[in-house]
């Protein structure tokens, strides 16, 4: 009887036990059958019990875009930012989806290792009228019609060039496609240039003629000859050639029996006459820093730079028509102590007649300096300014004049009778002597100074000469 009843027991509490735990069971099947059952992870994110609103929150949170660059062929970019087209993620139906799919009664199955892990892909709105609206903002438009694109040959400062409509076009339906493509893929940079959405638009026969005369006109452009003068180079390049071609009353290029332009002598002449007129300094103005510390204009005078203008014209168009390549230094009727605008250099003699003193410069070191006696102004004598050179060095030399004859020991030319020289019939120098005491011209130079002079000067020094 003990026995039947201990059974009894037994039976009894394994059937209470087995309902408790069906009912804890049922309990979690109905609990994971308003969420997501056990040990379900979603793109990394812990679902289990969570309902779908709940991880479709979480989800969004983890959806990150900085947008995309697009970048045309001339290195230009520009962003379509997310905000800019109202960019959203919603995860809810393919959550819903997956969580159909779900059986809560099974929920056990994943106590065995079975875990439920999934990945998902939003759904992605964004105003996609909004993003053309930007990408024509930006430039993904058609500017020119195809068909009104031109090939044209064109003058600027630069010479002719050519204006061609018709190569690397955008094409703006492949573009945007692109555009969006990436967009909605979430890129954050796309080049143009490499997703191929430039194209070359067919020529006509007229436009394969304008290209062929551009081949020519480039050739022609494509000058190797550079003049210089002194540390100054001047190319002659396409800006200079362009207007040495032969053009008819119309305009047009003027071409030869084979084909190739022609060249108008007269404009290669007159180019050679414009570039003498810049750079040739004899008798020319020049800005002159004194010792005395101002800035003189000196004008006139022999110093100076001067172009053979006729050996230049025959050089020029010679050395172009046979497309030398090559530095050139002008020929030249008179050689100055360095070429090019500023010819002075800084081994030079400075007379200041408004303070009666000369100076001697040797490499930008002052070597001498003296007082003088320049000529007489009362008498109509003064000594003329203007930038001068010593062309000559005498010694024991007898001057003479309609009214004079003098002795010196040391003459030193510099434009014409006008030189610099000892002066033994003075004991006095500078001041005002000059005004009524004053020389027929020359400058009146203490003896132990003139005689360093002469042993230091050099021919075709530069003297300048100012008031």
């Amino acid at each position: 009887m003990k026995k039947k009843n201990f059974f009894k027991g037994c039976l009894l509490g394994f059937a209470i036990i087995l309902l408790s735990v069906f009912g804890m069971y049922l309990g979690l099947a109905c609990y994971y059958r308003d969420g997501f059952s056990y040990g379900t992870w979603i793109n990394g994110v812990y679902c289990t019990g969570k309902s779908l609103n709940e991880v479709n929150e979480e989800l969004i949170k983890q959806c990150h875009y900085e947008g995309l660059t697009v970048t045309g062929s001339d290195g230009k970019s520009y962003t379509v930012l997310p905000e800019d087209v109202n960019l959203t993620f919603d995860y809810s139906e393919s959550l819903k989806y997956y969580m159909e799919k779900q059986n809560a009664y099974l929920w056990i199955d994943n106590l065995t290792g079975n875990c439920a892990e999934e990945n998902l892909e939003p759904k992605v709105q964004y105003d996609k009228d909004i993003l053309l609206q930007k990408l024509e903002e930006a430039g993904i438009r058609e500017e020119i019609p195809e068909n009104d694109r031109r090939i044209m040959i064109c003058k600027g400062e630069e010479g002719y060039y050519l204006l061609n409509e018709r190569v690397h076009v955008l094409d703006v339906m492949k573009a945007r496609e692109c555009v969006i493509n990436a967009f909605e893929s979430f890129e954050t940079n796309l080049s143009l240039e490499e997703a191929g959405c430039y194209k070359d638009l067919p020529l006509d026969e007229p436009m394969k003629e304008t290209l062929m005369l551009w081949e020519k006109l480039s050739e022609y452009q494509a000058c190797k000859i550079t003049y210089r003068f002194g540390e100054e180079l001047i190319p002659i390049d396409g800006s200079v050639v362009c207007d040495f071609l032969l053009l008819d009353e119309n305009g047009n290029f003027v071409c030869d029996e084979s084909g190739e332009l022609c060249t108008d002598e007269e404009k290669v002449y007159a180019f050679v006459d414009k570039l003498a007129d810049e750079y040739d300094t004899v008798g020319g103005k020049r800005q002159f820093q004194t010792t005395r510390g101002d800035v003189v204009t000196v004008e006139g005078g022999i110093y100076g730079n001067k172009i053979d203008r006729k050996a230049e014209k025959e050089y020029l168009l010679a050395a172009f028509l046979e497309k030398k390549e090559e530095i050139h230094e002008p020929f030249y009727t008179q050689w100055a102590k360095k070429q090019g605008k500023e010819d002075i250099g800084d081994t030079y003699i400075e007379v200041d007649m408004t303070n009666q003193m000369m100076y001697y410069y040797v490499d930008g070191v002052l070597t001498i300096e003296t007082p003088v006696v320049t000529g007489n102004t009362s008498l109509g004598r003064g000594t003329p300014t203007g930038t001068n050179y010593v062309y000559a060095k005498q010694k024991n030399r007898v001057l003479r004049g309609r009214d004079y004859e003098s002795f010196v020991k040391y003459w030193i030319p510099v434009n014409g009778a006008i030189g610099i020289h000892d002066a033994s019939w003075r004991s006095e120098y500078g001041g005002e002597l000059y005004k009524t005491g004053g020389s027929h011209g020359c400058i009146n130079t203490p003896l132990t100074e003139v005689s360093t002079l002469y042993e230091m000067v050099e021919i075709g020094t530069p003297c300048i000469m100012f008031y």
